[in-house]
């Protein structure tokens, strides 16, 4: 029969277990959650609790004594008010919260558990990483030192075939307040042979989530920069903020990276940036440096940065860093509300291509966005109400080339809706904008251009909704629009809609420009259908059709927009989704002569153990969007992890116009319980007078439990 002390000898058991409990609270940063949990009441479970007629508490027979979230098993434990002695017959387990587990043969503890001794310690933290001992000895209720060493994450096998690494050191000693493991004459040993040797050696407690010290090393070989060593440094700076500095050293360059993170109350920022001298560029000073951040100011405000500069068109792609062309930094503010929307910025762009010139291209913008929400009850429906200014300058000044421009638009629009009894849905649209133009450093324009637009639209729908006895749900929607703008004036440069899209998005818009410095003009129709199909087994289907009409031809539309002419291309559209992991979306603009002016394929394929995808992109020679080749260009990545632990990834991209790779890529990653291994080799096949084609190849390993975080799904090695 099992007794609980708290109830038959709650006398006693108050002197023994708040001592006994207190033995593994390791001791927290703040003093008052330490005393919350010595507060908190004992309990002890037994088989057997009785007292000595010398005043001896003794438990016996499945003993587990529990305060807060402590527990203590073990097979016997007697306390000596007397002398204050706490004895623990084992085997002894000590759980704290799930995070620390400390096992023991036998312990022999003084009163108050300050000092003690236990004999064949084993302590095990987080559940996987575990430092087994000779004996255990704790001091001051702080410290506990480990007498001849062996800690591994690894599994350990019992038949005493040694982990795939292990620490071997003479004495280990743990700091419970600062959760760090101190190590004295260790021997780091792969399947038990020595590797290194470290005289002093310092290490995280696994449950401490940030501390200073080196994190995971590799080996990167390019063959522009030969073999070098990356070995990054994590300098814990406060609870707030932290700096990562990551020395870079190959035969070739010598760069000192960098990272600096900081969290505030409302919002965080991080800097990465690298400093280097290199071979490619002797000589030279390189790097770059990368800001972004955010910040929740007054009033539901909020302040963003995001900063990109680089000290030369090359230094992204000789270290493998994000392949930028352009460097796009912003400042902004903006607040967005149910019924309103702000966003103002500032936007500066650094070219990285060949092909552009600097001090030519729109390198300062300034944009502000407000857009207001009303609904009246008197006319019904949505009153849109709307204000966008918006510059931009080149720092060139000479007559065309170093043109600048300046817009003001104000926009109001009434949009309602109504859908009749037989299923017939309509929808009416009418606005209007003001756009004040102000252009400077061109001579073929003028400097100042007022333009009016008036706009009106009324669309049809009329979906038609069938089920299917198998239990699939068809939806079909055939759709007509008829639109009129009037554009007043149209002498004005096209300097910020020299790319355009003809998708699903603005099959009914009234202006197909991505800006407002265009604006379609006339009368317009437009004639699409909506087709999609649903099924209880998650197989969906989805077809968009349409193409639109106009009086007049626009000749500001590009060669491959698919929107010259008084009829468009053929919008071609449709994405499919199956229940064994499927995905297809494809979209293209069909012409009279029944060939694809513009084009793309994505399709994707996803199990458990193997994933695939791919993209295609074709797109005719337009002297306008500066393509005077055709783009023909097929991209596949895929994965598959051939068992429990090997997992492979595979890339390509390749040119069909030019019948040349333009990347491919390769990597095998190796993981268990205790140990990661990434290996990956890369080939960049492009070229330009800043940049030459490169190999890339990279290894790192990484200690699971003490350097990696070991999340998710683990195997552990087996030991027959």
């Amino acid at each position: 029969m099992r007794l609980i002390s708290s109830l038959l000898l709650s006398g006693a058991v108050a002197l023994a277990l708040p001592a006994v409990a207190a033995a593994q609270t390791q001791p927290s940063a703040n003093p008052a959650q330490d005393t919350q949990q010595e507060d908190q009441p004992a309990l002890l479970v037994a088989d057997k609790v009785f007292i000595t007629p010398d005043r001896v508490l003794v438990a016996e027979g499945n003993v587990e004594a529990f305060q807060g979230d402590i527990k203590i098993t073990a097979d016997r434990i007697t306390y000596d008010r007397e002398s204050g002695a706490l004895t623990l017959e084992g085997p002894i387990r000590i759980d704290e919260a799930g995070e620390t587990t400390l096992l023991a043969d036998s312990g022999e503890l003084d009163d108050g558990i300050q000092n003690g001794l236990l004999i064949g310690a084993r302590m095990v933290f987080d559940q996987q990483v575990q430092i087994a001992s000779v004996q255990a000895t704790r001091a001051g209720g702080r410290y506990t030192q480990f007498s001849k060493v062996s800690a591994t994450s690894c599994h350990v096998c019992a038949n005493g075939r040694p982990p795939i690494w292990q620490i071997r050191a003479r004495k280990v000693t743990h700091d419970q307040l600062e959760r760090q493991l101190y190590f004295e004459g260790a021997q780091f040993r792969v399947l038990d042979l020595p590797v290194f040797y470290f005289p002093y050696l310092r290490l995280p407690d696994p449950t401490l989530e940030r501390a200073t010290g080196f994190l995971v090393p590799s080996v990167r070989t390019t063959s522009q920069l030969g073999t070098g060593l990356q070995v990054p440094y994590f300098i814990k700076l406060g609870d707030h903020r932290d700096l990562t500095l990551t020395p870079y050293v190959s035969s070739k360059t010598k760069t000192l990276g960098l990272r600096y993170r900081q969290a505030f109350k409302k919002g965080r920022i991080q800097l990465e940036g690298a400093y280097t001298r290199d071979d490619l560029q002797p000589d030279e000073d390189r790097g770059y440096l990368f800001a972004n951040g955010w910040f929740n100011v007054l009033n539901g405000y909020r302040f963003l940065f995001n900063i990109k500069t680089t000290s030369d068109d090359a230094y992204l792609a000789d270290y493998g860093l994000p392949d930028f062309d352009r460097l796009r930094s912003e400042i902004a503010l903006e607040r967005i509300k149910r019924d309103t929307a702000f966003r103002t910025s500032f936007i500066h762009y650094k070219t990285l291509r060949d092909s552009e010139d600097q001090d030519e291209i729109p390198s300062r913008v300034f944009d502000l966005y407000y857009q207001k929400r009303l609904f009246p009850t008197s006319v019904g429906g949505e009153v849109r109400l709307g204000f966008i200014a918006h510059t931009h300058e080149r720092t060139s000044d000479e007559d065309i080339i170093g043109r600048d421009v300046a817009r003001a638009t104000v926009d109001a629009e009434w949009l309602r809706n109504w859908t009749f009894a037989t299923g017939l849905r309509v929808e009416a649209r009418l606005g209007a904008s003001i756009d004040r133009f102000d252009i400077r450093n061109d001579s073929e324009f003028p400097n100042n251009v007022t333009r009016t637009t008036p706009r009106a639209a009324l669309t049809l729908r009329y979906p038609l909704r069938k089920q299917e006895s198998s239990g699939a749900t068809q939806v079909l929607e055939p759709i007509a629009q008829i639109g009129w703008t009037h554009v007043s004036d149209e002498d004005i440069p096209n300097d910020e809609s020299t790319f355009q899209e003809f998708d699903q998005g603005n099959l009914l818009s009234l202006s197909r420009f991505p800006a407002p410095d265009r604006r379609e003009d006339g009368l317009t129709g437009v004639f699409g259908v909506n087709w999609s199909r649903y099924t209880a087994g998650n197989w969906r289907a989805l077809v968009t059709i349409g193409q639109v009409f106009r009086a007049d031809a626009d000749p500001n539309f590009n060669l491959t927009s698919g929107l010259q002419g008084t009829s468009s291309d053929l919008l071609l559209a449709g994405q499919l989704s199956t229940a064994n992991g499927w995905t297809l979306a494809g979209r293209g603009l069909l012409n009279g002569d029944f060939s694809f002016a513009k084009a793309e394929l994505r399709a994707g394929w996803q199990q458990q153990t193997v994933g695939a995808t791919g993209s295609y992109v074709w797109q005719e020679p337009d002297p306008d969007e500066n393509v005077d080749d055709e783009i023909s260009e097929i991209r596949l990545t895929g994965r598959y992890r051939v068992d429990e632990n090997w997992n492979t990834r595979a890339s390509a991209q390749y040119d069909l116009s030019e019948s040349e790779p333009i990347r491919y890529g390769l990597g095998v990653t190796y993981r268990n319980e205790c140990v990661q291994v990434n290996m990956n080799v890369s080939r960049r096949f492009t070229s330009s007078s800043s940049i030459e084609p490169s190999t890339e190849f990279g290894f790192t390993v990484a200690l699971t439990g003490y350097s990696v975080k070991s999340g998710g799904q683990q195997y552990k090695r087996r030991c027959s």
